[in-house]
């Protein structure tokens, strides 16, 4: 991802969702949608996210506008963290 970093700009302001999936035993139910937890910017979501505790984590994701090449529609998790990583330098 370094070249990519270096050229791209993200709009941490773009409008998105934090989702949570139905978890049993802490494990996602896939027979089940995830639900609505927080709406606002990617920022914001962004932001909520990373107070989850980590063993958590994986049953959330981040529904938003895409940003190619480095922002999808859905991030997961692991995309997530690397996003708030990033985010001072983007």
């Amino acid at each position: 991802m370094g070249d990519v970093v270096g050229d791209s700009k993200v709009d941490f302001g773009a409008l998105a969702v934090l989702h949570k999936w139905p978890s049993l035993a802490n494990q996602r139910q896939p027979d089940r949608e995830p639900y609505r937890l927080i709406e606002g910017t990617l920022d914001d979501c962004i932001s909520a996210f990373m107070q989850k505790p980590a063993t958590t984590r994986h049953l959330y994701e981040i529904r938003t506008v895409a940003q190619p090449p480095l922002v999808t529609e859905i991030l997961s998790p692991e995309h997530v963290l690397e996003l708030s990583r990033l985010r001072e330098f983007l």
